[in-house]
């Protein structure tokens, strides 16, 4: 098919409806030829025909690709110049790039609570809720661990599944991307999205997109049409399910009639000179237009023997008659990418006003600010300088390290030193540094260029390819057997599983490594295992760090934050101290000691090492979400709730600070405030289940039992084995008075996790309530041996023993439960143990007295619910105590009622 043809097919897909059945239109289109076939040309044809139709066009290649994040980012800026802002791409990008520098210095703030500290957590904050007032049992049990709250316990897992890797984090930017799509599809006829150079950026791609095709990030609009263009055909078995939907375009060589036709445009119409073209270039459209813009017009001036790209490539660069021209064509091409800056130290003075004439050849493409040369092309001209002048080659390739060096030293000025590796600017310089100085001395900088990969590797995935691929690119120019070597080793660490871990292997088991490279390899290996969830590794990879390097404060510190989520918390505390005598500005290492000492139930030195740390670094939004955390724990509601909306102010997309924040709300009373906050952290990330289950615990304290089941149901329906929201469903039917439902969620919970104590409790609660006192008793047996110290089960087998008649046989338990020395979080809940001492152990005492006392306290709606069920079993008793309790209740119903 011709290039004409191959126009046509495209426009005339354009041209059809893409909701028809009758005559669907194609929307996977592979292009595919061998280098220099025109497969660009091509796209770039394509995309004016697309954009001539009504369509947003984006296009990426090898250049914009180093992963998924990489790519989605900048199709969706080419998106945006022609559509306007992805705003909700943007969103869900930013939470992604802070989850990943969550992983380069970990997000304590999202819920990392050690493991041993988990079972506390679950019992006391069950616990919590079997009383009025919600504070008494707390207050008794355990304060600190209740007042950690569900939304820690439940996001330590989910920050803990984040670390593994960047596959689930970027599903959510998928997501996300898709959701712009479908956007941007309500206001074009077509979406067309072109990736080029596809036999490159496969390796990264090929997996997202069929797994974007298969909508699992969410439907595809019909609109969208995806266009490929590689040299080879699609990985047969991985493409097979879609094989019938791709429209395959091979794009062949010229034909000699649109060789000459090309020639003829160019005014090369000598017979002679004509067939020479043709059988130089073979038809292979890049060397047919660079052989005919040289106009040759002699046969001699064509043929040459040696490479047939080498051949055109020289042939064109010796008919460009200016020498400044010619000179800027060979010097541009060392260069891995070229902008006006790049261009001046390349081509050197005298170049002056040759960068637009340069952007014009058929050989440079690019998008954006940064041009290239075609690979065919650059590797003829960088293969020819090497050999013809290996000594002016090495000048040439030092002047540009040099270059790149005092730009890298200029971006410094700005940036600390631990910040050098995440500033993109900064990093691009020490590439393509490191790249110049491996082509112009191979043997003696490829050590350095090797620790320079141990840093990449530290950074993310994304970058270390691209680290690699610079050796890689460097290997072939150069032909360096040793960088060879090297490139093929990390081309193949990079296809492992866990390629991070791979590739720092390789270069601690392969490579003249020095002490300090070494220590930050262990380091960064360690951080890698800590993120994969294996700790006990991890510690043993810090270990190895600082035995090479006991300077490092980094391994200090990620052996000390390991040590945190392990909940060994007095280590962890002494390696990040270690850490913080290393350096004393490391504010990172500061604000996880202070997490370390909130978790240990220190608060005040938590407050006092958070503090510290945002004195020396208010960027660090997540220090003060958990300082506002901290003061949640300690009780200190307003507090709490004025830092974590200082840090929503810097981040509005803080879903974690929006549901901690609810969590101080409800803690203090507000309900509807902790609703409208779950509320809004959901719409920033429908998926956490624990703060669905959080909203839902927020309406059953509010007395909105049934919108709790829907939001526990919820909940489940994310996380099928959450024990935590299934017997807190169980709690909510229980309060409804749908006792067999209660009875069902909260045997199910116990069955998925047999430690949770206050759900037997709440379960002995039940099946009193409905009247089995031997399965209550059995229940709040089993609660009381599990935990001799739970008071709730004490409590709960008073009342049975109450509500069975036997109050004279328990009446000094009573009187010792009702005597304890508590410190209850709420009025409310000491009220109530006061109104039980008047109904239960001093009848002479005034019960409407008692009662206003008790209401005088302004109890929640889970308090008014859970004493008026207490009260209706108290009314069954008998002798005095059940007038009282029916005074008592019917005095309460009327307060409520008014």
């Amino acid at each position: 098919m011709g290039r004409r043809a191959q126009l046509a097919l495209f426009t005339e897909n354009l041209s059809k409806d893409p909701q028809s059945e009758e005559d669907p239109a194609e929307f996977l289109f592979h292009v595919r030829g061998v280098g220099g076939v025109g497969k660009s040309t091509l796209l770039r044809q394509w995309q004016e025909a697309a954009r001539r139709a009504d369509a947003v066009t984006a296009v990426v290649d090898e250049n914009d690709v180093h992963g998924v994040q990489q790519a989605l980012v900048e199709l969706a800026r080419q998106l945006a110049e022609q559509a306007g802002p992805c705003k909700e791409f943007d969103k869900a990008v930013e939470q992604f790039r802070r989850e990943q520098a969550a992983q380069g210095e970990p997000m304590p703030v999202d819920g990392e609570a050690s493991v041993s500290s988990r079972v506390v957590t679950q019992a006391a904050l069950g616990a919590a809720s079997l009383l009025p007032g919600a504070g008494v049992i707390t207050a008794m049990a355990n304060p600190d661990a209740a007042a950690q709250g569900l939304d820690r316990l439940r996001s330590a897992s989910q920050a803990r599944a984040r670390r593994r890797g960047s596959g689930g984090d970027e599903a959510g930017v998928s997501r996300a991307f898709v959701a712009e799509l479908e956007r941007l599809c309500r206001r074009h006829r077509w979406v067309v999205l072109f990736f080029d150079t596809w036999e490159q950026t496969a390796r990264y791609l090929d997996g997202w997109l069929l797994r974007l095709l298969e909508e699992e990030f969410g439907a595809v609009p019909a609109n969208v049409m995806v266009v490929l263009a590689g040299r080879d055909e699609l990985a047969e078995r991985e493409w097979a399910p879609l094989r019938a939907q791709v429209a395959d375009v091979p794009l062949e060589v010229f034909t000699e009639a649109e060789t000459r036709s090309l020639l003829t445009a160019r005014g090369v119409t000598d017979p002679a000179v004509v067939e020479a073209v043709l059988r130089l270039s073979m038809g292979l459209p890049l060397l047919v237009e660079l052989l005919a813009l040289a106009r040759p017009h002699t046969v001699e001036e064509v043929d040459a023997g040696g490479d047939l790209a080498d051949v055109a490539v020289e042939r064109f660069v010796q008919w460009i008659t200016n020498p400044g021209q010619r000179e800027a064509v060979r010097a541009c091409a060392l260069p891995l990418q070229l902008n006006e800056d790049v261009f001046a130290a390349a081509a050197r003075p005298g170049a002056e006003g040759l960068w637009e004439w340069l952007c014009g050849q058929p050989f440079v493409g690019g998008r954006g600010g940064f041009k290239h040369y075609h690979a065919v092309v650059r590797a003829s001209l960088v293969r020819q300088q090497r050999t013809h002048s290996p000594q002016g080659w090495a000048s040439a390739q030092l002047r540009l390290a040099d270059t790149h060096a005092a730009w890298r030293a200029a971006v410094e000025e700005r940036l600390g030193e631990a910040k050098r590796w995440k500033d993109p600017a900064w990093r691009q310089h020490r590439l393509e540094e490191t790249y110049h100085r491996l082509c112009a001395h191979p043997t003696t900088q490829l050590t350095p260029a090797l620790e320079q990969v141990v840093h990449a590797a530290g950074q993310d995935t994304a970058v270390l390819r691209q680290w690699a691929e610079t050796l890689e690119q460097a290997a072939q120019d150069t032909a360096d057997t040793a960088l060879l070597a090297w490139s093929t080793r990390l081309r193949d660490a990079l296809a492992d599983d866990e390629p991070v871990l791979a590739c720092l292997a390789g270069l601690l088991a392969h490579s003249r490594l020095g002490t300090t490279a070494r220590s930050w390899a262990h380091t960064y290996r360690g951080k890698r295992l800590y993120l994969c969830d294996r700790d006990e590794e991890a510690l043993i990879e810090f270990d190895r760090a600082l035995a090479h390097d006991a300077r490092n404060a980094r391994a200090w510190a990620r052996r000390g934050e390991t040590h945190r989520w392990l909940g060994h918390h007095e280590q962890a505390v002494t390696d990040l101290t270690a850490a913080l005598e290393l350096d004393p500005t490391y504010a990172w290492a500061l604000a996880s000691r202070g997490q370390a000492h909130q978790q240990a139930g220190h608060h005040e030195k938590a407050i006092a090492d958070l503090t510290a740390a945002l004195e020396l670094d208010p960027t660090l939004t997540w220090a003060l979400a958990e300082r506002g955390e901290t003061h949640k724990q300690a009780g200190h509601h307003e507090k709490a709730i004025a830092d974590l909306t200082t840090a929503l102010e810097l981040d509005p997309t803080y879903a974690w600070a929006l549901a901690s924040r609810g969590q101080a709300h409800r803690q203090a009373g507000r309900h509807e405030q902790a609703i409208a906050d779950l509320t809004a952290a959901l719409e920033l990330d429908p998926t956490r289940a624990w703060v669905l289950a959080l909203r839902g615990e927020t309406h059953r304290q509010a007395g909105r039992c049934d919108q709790a089941v829907t939001d526990f149901t919820a909940a489940l329906e994310l996380d099928p084995t959450y024990a935590w929201a299934l017997a807190s469903r169980g709690q909510a039917h229980r309060q409804a008075g749908r006792h067999e439902q209660a009875i069902a969620d909260l045997t199910t919970a116990l069955e998925l996790d047999p430690t949770l104590t206050w759900a037997l409790v709440s379960r002995g609660q039940a099946h009193r309530q409905a009247g089995r006192y031997e399965k209550a008793r059995e229940d709040l047996e089993l609660a009381a041996e599990a935990d001799p110290e739970d008071l709730s089960s004490t409590f709960e087998k008073l009342m049975l023993d109450t509500v069975e008649g036997r109050l004279e046989a328990c009446a000094e338990q009573w009187s010792r439960l009702l005597a304890s020395p508590v410190n209850p979080t709420t009025e409310a809940a000491n009220r109530f143990l006061g109104l039980l001492r008047v109904l239960l152990l001093e009848p002479e005492s005034g019960v409407a007295e008692a009662t206003e006392e008790f209401l005088l306290a302004n109890p929640d709606h889970e308090d008014i619910t859970d004493a008026l069920a207490y009260l209706a079993e108290l009314a069954a008793v008998g002798d005095g105590v059940a007038d009282r309790a029916r005074q008592c209740r019917r005095l309460i119903m009327e307060r409520a009622a008014d």
